[in-house]
Parts: C-alpha cells; sequence; structure tokens
C-alpha cells in the first residue's frame, strides 16, 4: 500500500534514526550497533531501507551498521546541485567523519557503488575498504560500454536526459514506474511483491524524481566536459584499500565482462564474487549476500 513518504523514510526497526550535517547538506542515516563501522550506500532508485536486512545482520555480528540516504533522496537534503561524483564521495566521507568515525568499511550499490570506488580514490583517509555492488570500477565501465551490446542495455541512461519527461513518468500512478523498473531488474523479482510499496512511497517525496536523476545526468553530460576528464584522471589512482566486487551473474542491466579491468586498478586485494541474481543480491538474496559480506569483513577485521 502506497503510504506518506516521511512513515516510509522513517520506518521503524531495531534500528535508530538520526540526522547529521556533512559537506553543506543534511543527511539521513539509520544506524544499529557498535563496534567497526560499515557504512551502507544505496542506488537508484532505493534509500537507505534496501539493507534492512544486513543493518540487523551486521549490527548482530558486532559492527557498527550506518545506512544513509544519499543527497536527494529519502530523508537527507534535496539540493538544487551536487550530483556529481566527486561531491557523492565529499558526502560519504562527511557523513563518515560527522558520526564521529576517521575511517568505515563502504558498501554502496549502484551509483552507490559508484560512490565506494570514487570515494576510496578520492577520499582514501576515510576508507577502510569497499564493497561495490553492481557497479564497476568507473574507468571499466566506460571502457566496457560499447563492448558485448552494454552500452543497449544503459537505456535508462539516455532517457533520463530529456527535461521534465523522467520526473513525470516517476510519479505518474503513484510511482508505478519504479515498480516496472525492480522487476525488470531483478532475475527474480518475488522480492518486490514486500518492497515496492515503501520504494515508491519514498520517491514520491517532491523532488526526488528529479534529484535522484540528476546523477545520471551528470554521468552522460560530464563526459564532454571538462569536470568530467578531470574526474576520470583522478580515478586513474590505483585503488590502495581491499576491495570486493559483487556482481549478478543475471543483471539485466550489467554484463559480466562490465567488469573487465577492474582488477588493474586496484592495488588492495581484490576479490569478485558472483551471485546468480538480478542487479539488486541485498534485496533477491539477502542472507546470501549478508554471509558473504560478513565473511569478507571478518577476514580484514584485525
Amino acid at each position: 500500500m502506497i503510504t506518506e513518504p516521511e512513515r516510509a523514510i522513517e520506518a521503524p526497526g531495531p534500528w535508530e534514526h538520526r540526522v547529521v550535517a556533512a559537506n553543506g547538506a543534511r543527511f539521513h542515516v539509520v544506524e544499529a550497533g557498535s563496534g567497526p563501522a560499515v557504512l551502507l550506500i544505496h542506488g537508484f532508485p532505493l534509500f537507505w531501507w534496501t539493507w534492512r536486512h544486513q543493518i540487523v545482520a551486521l549490527a548482530e555480528a558486532g559492527y557498527r551498521a550506518i545506512a544513509m540516504d544519499l543527497r536527494g533522496y529519502g530523508g537527507s537534503d534535496h539540493t538544487p546541485r551536487g550530483y556529481d561524483a566527486m561531491t557523492l564521495a565529499a558526502d560519504i566521507a562527511g557523513v563518515t567523519r560527522s558520526l564521529g568515525e576517521e575511517q568505515a568499511w563502504i558498501v554502496g550499490h549502484g551509483w552507490g557503488g559508484l560512490g565506494a570506488w570514487t570515494t576510496a580514490a578520492l577520499q582514501p583517509a576515510a576508507t577502510r575498504g569497499i564493497v561495490p555492488v553492481s557497479m564497476p570500477h568507473p574507468r571499466a565501465m566506460r571502457a566496457n560500454t560499447l563492448r558485448g551490446g552494454q552500452w543497449r542495455r544503459m537505456g535508462l541512461l539516455g532517457a533520463v536526459q530529456i527535461p521534465f519527461w523522467p520526473e513525470r513518468a516517476f510519479t505518474r500512478q503513484d510511482g508505478a514506474r519504479l515498480e516496472t523498473l525492480l522487476r525488470t531488474w531483478s532475475a527474480d523479482p518475488g522480492w518486490v511483491d514486500e518492497a515496492s510499496a515503501a520504494y515508491r512511497s519514498a520517491f514520491l517525496r517532491w523532488p526526488t524524481a528529479h534529484t535522484a536523476v540528476e546523477g545520471y545526468r551528470w554521468a552522460v553530460r560530464s563526459r564532454v566536459r571538462t569536470d568530467g576528464r578531470r574526474y576520470l584522471n583522478a580515478m586513474s589512482t590505483p585503488i590502495s584499500v581491499d576491495v570486493l566486487l559483487v556482481h549478478g551473474s543475471a543483471d539485466p542491466l550489467l554484463l559480466p565482462s562490465s567488469n573487465r579491468g577492474s582488477r588493474e586498478l586496484v592495488s588492495g586485494d581484490y576479490q569478485e564474487w558472483s551471485l546468480p541474481v538480478g542487479h539488486f543480491p541485498q534485496e533477491e538474496a539477502p542472507s546470501q549476500f549478508s554471509d558473504g559480506l560478513l565473511a569478507w569483513l571478518d577476514a580484514r577485521r584485525g
């Protein structure tokens, strides 16, 4: 059932809701547990709630689980600007420090995975290690876009470049198009039956339908601008922390070949983990994803 956006965003559970200031904006975060910090970053078209299973699992395993709403999503500020990858990394590092942590393990899905890669490269002092989910290294992603038909799977990137139309499409019929995307991007969309109402409700908080696509607009338009070239140049420095790249083998958006070249851009320990799911491993196989994440973290906990 579609409900008020605030009810979805402030969903109760075995966690605490907070608002913290960082990098010139306010960010809504949800946290549970104590111990080494693990910062969970959602992607499009989700919000912090996508990590509900992992928040509990991490807290029970002795970690401080922190899930944040990105700028322009959920209960965080919807600023008029700031949806480029460099600002995203500064947001992540700023939230980490505002919560009293010098460093965090960063687990990011989709656009949040881009944030994990970028934070490791541009804000290494705040990064203990990263787990990008359904997101290759950005330089590898760009290099592989034209290989093996990957470009045909990225129609959303082109569609959201059109002014006004995406915002109207995403809010029409109480966000029904979001549910269609969630089902289309999943190998087994059964999980959507439980989750779609929350995602649709949160996305209806204006102007989320606008700010949520601004990052994708930047990703395309910056390719021909100096800021985009400057970003890719900065990302050429190998990532020095350990990396676990998680990919759904049945992901309809990203071919396995899109990960090619990511290993060469990491000087720390690099592992790839393929799960038999679609674009949302944390939703489609939550227990398996949580167990694998904890095994990787525990091996590095020291």
